[in-house]
């Protein structure tokens, strides 16, 4: 998935064990999709933290965030728990979203990549970084910023 592509009706099941569908979500407005390794890890618990310190700045745009790996329900209800994270995190078990938005590994965990979509499943942005945590956040909130589509 990269910018210019359109992202089909996807969904997942979050933390709290509901069933949450792209198109709801994008019903609403922008989108920003978050895909991280492994919950409760020292680099996706720094990454997740930044989201959720800059939720004010996402909201203020229009913007919800959710996060995605592809731990299980009771991992992600843990991880949000623990870091009062405030927005969905979604257990792609099968990595059916990593598969679609062309994230998943065939061995180990899924890449970490942040996608900025639009209201009409646009994506806007595609932020690629392993070991830069806080630039996944910040440089969705620019791509936000700059969006006048």
């Amino acid at each position: 998935m990269d910018v210019g592509d359109r992202v089909g009706d996807l969904s997942g099941t979050d933390e709290t064990g509901a069933v949450l569908r792209l198109a709801d979500l994008l019903a609403k407005g922008r989108l920003v999709v978050f895909f991280y390794p492994a919950a409760m890890s020292y680099g996706c618990t720094r990454e997740s933290c930044h989201f959720r310190d800059l939720a004010d700045e996402f909201a203020a745009l229009g913007a919800a965030v959710i996060g995605v790996s592809a731990d299980d329900v009771a991992r992600q209800a843990a991880f949000s728990a623990k870091h009062s994270l405030g927005f969905p995190l979604v257990a792609d078990t099968g990595r059916a979203l990593a598969q679609a938005f062309g994230v998943r590994r065939t061995i180990g965990p899924n890449k970490r990549a942040t996608f900025v979509l639009r209201a009409d499943g646009t994506v806007l942005a595609r932020i690629d970084s392993e070991l830069s945590m806080n630039r996944h956040a910040d440089a969705a909130l620019d791509a936000l910023r700059a969006d006048t589509a």
